[in-house]
């Protein structure tokens, strides 16, 4: 005679499962409190710097996508781990995160939350340079701005000895649906060792600058111009990958009509990690 199966746990069985597992985490992460603690006394002795770790951050982004799987949304699995990320960062070392809005501050004020959670002071400003200015006055601070436009050209405070660099571009797990998706960089003061260096960006300034030489350059790299109404001049913001170099960047633009007058390393980041709609990673 044949068994019969198992009957299913009940509602209060599986409830009880959900609560060891809810206790768990919080153990968990206050047992990552006790290690970022001792993390604090080992920082004051051994290292010098901000505790913003851009390369370490890629990493973990990459290895959380990479092993996600079931029915819990991507999306809720990463700003999970933006926000503990960014807490943790705040409480070995606070900051601010200031924010350009003139953009959409809606869409900027998503960005923060979900990439550096309520815990972390936000403060709004007007303009890309004012949010700038404020990071280069600050010891620890980070500023969001505009990756795709900008009314003026304010990496070129970025250009001086000991200035904020650009250290990141958010979001870093792009997708179609992404609930924060506008596009930004992230500007602060990091240790050189812990910079990401697969996508850098220069400040170029240029002579000659038309709509027929930004075509050519499109294909090349991503760039953000602001041209000066004064002259024919403009101040470029390019972020190069391995793919190309800045002297291709110099030849197309030479090769294209315009002179370049100055170059500048304002910073690097992560290759941003694309999901394709159809869910693959890649």
């Amino acid at each position: 005679m044949s068994q019969r199966p198992p009957a299913p746990p009940s509602l209060q069985e599986l409830r009880k499962e959900i609560d060891a597992i809810d206790e768990g985490m919080h153990r968990l992460l206050m047992q990552r409190g006790d290690i970022i603690d001792r993390l604090i006394q080992v920082k004051q002795t051994q290292e010098v710097g901000s505790a913003f770790r851009p390369a370490r951050e890629a990493d973990m982004m990459r290895h959380l996508v990479q092993r996600h799987r079931g029915i819990l949304p991507l999306d809720t699995v990463e700003s999970i781990w933006r926000v503990i990320i960014s807490t943790f960062t705040y409480v070995q070392a606070p900051f601010s995160v200031h924010a350009d809005v003139s953009v959409s501050e809606p869409a900027m004020r998503d960005s923060a939350r979900f990439h550096f959670g309520f815990t972390v002071p936000y403060v709004a400003h007007f303009s890309a340079q004012a949010a700038v200015e404020a990071v280069a006055k600050s010891k620890g601070d980070l500023a969001l701005v505009s990756a795709t436009s900008s009314r003026t050209p304010w990496w070129l405070t970025l250009e001086e000895a000991g200035a904020p660099k650009i250290i990141a571009r958010l979001p870093f797990v792009e997708r179609a649906d992404h609930p924060a998706a506008l596009p930004v960089f992230v500007v602060s003061r990091v240790a050189d060792s812990a910079m990401v260096t697969e996508v850098e960006t220069f400040s170029v300034r240029v002579s000659g600058w038309n709509a027929e030489i930004a075509r050519a350059l499109s294909p090349l790299a991503e760039i953000v111009a602001v041209p000066d109404t004064a002259f024919d001049g403009a101040a470029l913001l390019i972020s190069i990958t391995a793919a190309s170099s800045l002297d291709k960047i110099k030849a197309a633009l030479i090769d294209a009509g315009a002179s370049v007058r100055s170059t500048a390393l304002v910073g690097s980041h992560a290759t941003r990690y694309t999901v394709p709609p159809t869910g693959t990673k890649s």
